[in-house]
């Protein structure tokens, strides 16, 4: 039986608590989480299974005090996983109360997290957006030739989905903040 797996599994950027349940569904499966090694390939390794809470923190800052911020986790029983594109991977198992299974100790805590991600990952997706598609769709939009059609419909469709993560995630903060 193999002892080691590799999934292909693809999570946006306001999909972290879906990853979070993926990781953890794999776990009751008896398939402990080793990492992510490119974006939604993720390594598994076999265990017993067990009911393990997995949590991403998005922290880049905390780079420059990479100890102590995993030592903090640490001494609130969490076991550091990875880093990965600014996000820190982190499990322990389940404990009896759902308050125990998460990281940030409030809302308000969460809400910061998803201010870190709407900094560092979705304000460069709107740079994305306005420097490379927009432009791309009006000039190719401008164009009948087949080629620039095909261009044209797979730039809407990457427009499209930049539109779903941002209404997604949007939707998510605007929870969040009203939550408070």
């Amino acid at each position: 039986m193999r002892e080691r797996k590799t999934e292909f599994r693809f999570f946006t950027v306001a999909e972290w608590e879906k990853e979070e349940a993926y990781l953890s569904q794999r776990h009751r499966e008896g398939w402990r989480f080793t990492g992510v090694r490119l974006p939604g390939v993720y390594g598994f390794e076999r265990c017993e299974p067990q009911e393990v809470v997995y949590r991403l923190d998005y922290n880049p800052e905390a780079r420059a005090h990479r100890e102590d911020y995993v030592q903090m986790f640490r001494d609130c029983g969490w076991e550091y996983v990875q880093d990965y594109v600014g996000y820190s991977y982190f499990r322990k198992p389940a404990p009896a109360s759902e308050r125990d299974a998460e990281i940030f100790c409030d809302d308000a805590s969460r809400l910061e997290m998803m201010e870190r991600v709407l900094k560092g990952r979705m304000l460069p997706l709107v740079a994305i957006l306005l420097l490379v598609i927009v432009p791309v769709l009006i000039v190719e939009g401008q164009r009948t030739e087949p080629f620039s059609r095909f261009v044209t419909v797979v730039y809407l469709l990457i427009l499209a989905v930049y539109i779903a993560v941002f209404l997604k995630f949007g939707i998510q903060f605007w929870k969040r903040m009203n939550a408070k």
